[in-house]
């Protein structure tokens, strides 16, 4: 963990120069790890996705456990849709007529098909405190180290780093091997240092979910909890 004090409040007009595309899900199941073939499919219908620098696709992702029903860990298993399920895709202004054409598609992904329904947008949050699922990381480096080229990589994008918090690794396959992650939460930035990390992520693999910055109800209570196991 990282942690210093935070800054003083600004004011900040929020553009709509990036923002979230999302769609409703009609469909089933898909695999626990989905992030290669959801990337694939999505970049068949866009060919232009794979090349947009801005342009992200979030993973899919359901409640971790309900009702005595746990998230099955295997990454064959099958995470099983409710009616609230979205898929989003983080998307330059000039993408996103494009990609709304892709509404009543049906992505053919293994195990399953994906029909795409109705769509809404969001703008980038002035939110100061952030959350990553998924950071490409080295497997080899500890969390310390971790966090240590992350600060280097945030200072070079003029990101002050006050108090971040690294927390659960995570395995996803591809043809070019296995793909390791952390993930990440930054808290006290600033509204514009937070709107630049939303929009240019961090590291690479966007296409695949990771590096993406969403905002999180505040690093207080994530450390409380540790600190309470």
């Amino acid at each position: 963990m990282y942690w210093q004090e935070s800054p003083e409040e600004q004011e900040y007009e929020l553009t709509d120069e990036v923002m979230d595309l999302s769609f409703k899900l009609i469909g089933s199941s898909i695999p626990v790890d989905h992030a290669y073939v959801l990337s694939q499919s999505l970049c068949e219908v866009l060919p232009w996705l794979e090349g947009e620098p801005e342009a992200g696709i979030h993973l899919i992702h359901v409640a971790n456990s309900a009702n005595g029903w746990q998230r099955p860990e295997n990454p064959e298993d099958l995470l099983h849709l409710s009616r609230r399920a979205r898929l989003t895709l983080r998307l330059p202004k000039h993408r996103l007529a494009e990609a709304e054409q892709l509404q009543g598609q049906t992505l053919n992904m293994s195990l399953g098909k994906l029909t795409l329904g109705e769509t809404s947008r969001k703008k980038l949050s002035k939110l100061t405190t952030v959350f990553s699922r998924y950071i490409e990381a080295d497997k080899n480096q500890d969390e310390d180290e971790f966090l240590t080229s992350v600060v280097a990589r945030l200072t070079a994008m003029d990101i002050s780093v006050r108090k971040m918090l690294s927390g659960l690794s995570h395995r996803f396959e591809t043809p070019q091997g296995p793909l390791f992650t952390r993930s990440l939460m930054l808290a006290d930035l600033d509204v514009k240092e937070s709107v630049r990390l939303q929009r240019l992520g961090l590291g690479g693999g966007r296409k695949m979910g990771c590096g993406l910055f969403i905002p999180h109800k505040g690093i207080e209570a994530v450390n409380k909890t540790q600190q309470m196991k």
